[in-house]
């Protein structure tokens, strides 16, 4: 079950690389908000799979409980009830703002993780 996965830490390499360029240098509507969240979730998945070897379903969804749990700690200020406010680490890593779409974002990075694991393992039916 534990095992290192040069190709999932490349991805996660990767993932990280790009999520760092869209924090510094993106400033728009759209893709630092909504691209962010999207690949967050696939970055947490490809950092788990790097070092532990679980079904990839099962995987994306643990990755997308925990997703949603950081984003209704979001909603109760878990920061602030913390005395975190202050840390810019902690706001960056666990966020400030609650969101519903960030909730979308999250579940359509998720289906796109088990779509791209079932392509890539062949698990998709052969048609004749």
């Amino acid at each position: 079950m534990i095992r290192f996965s040069t190709t999932y830490f490349m991805l996660t390499a990767w993932l990280f690389f790009i999520e760092l360029l869209i924090g510094r240098y993106l400033h728009d509507a759209f893709i630092r908000p909504y691209g962010g969240d999207f690949l967050v979730v696939i970055l947490i998945y490809c950092f788990v799979k790097t070092f532990i070897n679980t079904p990839a379903i099962k995987t994306a969804l643990g990755v997308l409980i925990f997703a949603y749990l950081v984003e209704v700690s979001q909603y109760f200020h878990l920061v602030n009830l913390l005395g975190w406010q202050n840390s810019k680490v902690a706001c960056l890593l666990m966020g400030t703002s609650f969101s519903f779409i960030d909730l979308l974002t999250y579940t359509l990075g998720v289906l796109f993780i088990i779509a791209a694991e079932k392509l890539l393992s062949n698990e998709l039916p052969v048609t004749t």
